[in-house]
Parts: C-alpha cells; sequence; structure tokens
C-alpha cells in the first residue's frame, strides 16, 4: 500500500506540478478530499481546489519546477519534503510580478482512502518566499 500511495504524490508532482497535466488530480484526489494550508482548510474540497491553487502558482511562477527530496511511506499516509523553483511573472496574493527567482520548501503530509488522497496537510515557507520577492524584509 505504501509504495502504491508514493506512486500517486510521484505522478502529483511529475504530472500535475511539473507538466501542468491539472486534470490528472481528478484521478488522484477524492472528490470529499480536504485540503490544509498552514494548518487552515481550503474553502471547497476534492481535485477542484487542488487544480485552483496548483493553476493560480503555475500562473504566477510559469517556470515552476517541484522536486521531492524526501519521501516517507507508512500505513495510510506519506510525507514529502519538496522544493521548487520558479520566477515571480504573474499576480500572487495582490502581489505583482518581480520578475525575481524564487526558491520555496516545504512539508506535504498525505492521508489514503481507497488508493486516493482524501487529506492533505501542506506548511510552505511563505517568510521565506516574501523575502525574497522582496514584500518583507
Amino acid at each position: 500500500m505504501s509504495e502504491q500511495n508514493k506512486a500517486v504524490i510521484r505522478r502529483l508532482i511529475d504530472e500535475v506540478w511539473n507538466r501542468r497535466a491539472f486534470d490528472v488530480a481528478d484521478e488522484l484526489f477524492a472528490p470529499e478530499a480536504i485540503i490544509y494550508e498552514s494548518g487552515v482548510a481550503l474553502p471547497g474540497a476534492g481535485p477542484a481546489i487542488v487544480k485552483e491553487g496548483i493553476a493560480a502558482i503555475c500562473a504566477a511562477y510559469p517556470d515552476i519546477h517541484t522536486t521531492i527530496d524526501d519521501m516517507i511511506a507508512a500505513d495510510d499516509r506519506v510525507v514529502v519534503r519538496w522544493s521548487s523553483i520558479g520566477t515571480h511573472r504573474g499576480v500572487m496574493q495582490g502581489i505583482p510580478p518581480t520578475n525575481r527567482k524564487v526558491a520555496a520548501n516545504g512539508i506535504a503530509i498525505y492521508r489514503f482512502a481507497a488508493g486516493k488522497v482524501v487529506e492533505e496537510w501542506m506548511n510552505t515557507d511563505q517568510l521565506g518566499i516574501l523575502k525574497q520577492l522582496g514584500v518583507v524584509p
């Protein structure tokens, strides 16, 4: 089970994030999946919220590339330490494009049921991103 769950997360990074095949999220996330960013549940559920969020980030950083730095799986969970690099060329969270190259990193925990992600807890180094963009000192 753990290896199958890890394969789902590899597809999420490779196909959805890096190849921009957003519709693949429909295969990877359950319709009732809840997504948490820094402890707060995002409005909505399922693949639609995943596709919307990733598409917004890819629009702001059109050359973004994400790498899995570490992945650990046990039982119904997969933990990923990831990193991304991209150039800020679009509006993100109200911040106009800075054309700065940004390196981001974070940790995500995924819970699975019936082969699909049903919960995702993502923590991203938002302060580090804002510093690189020159928004905060």
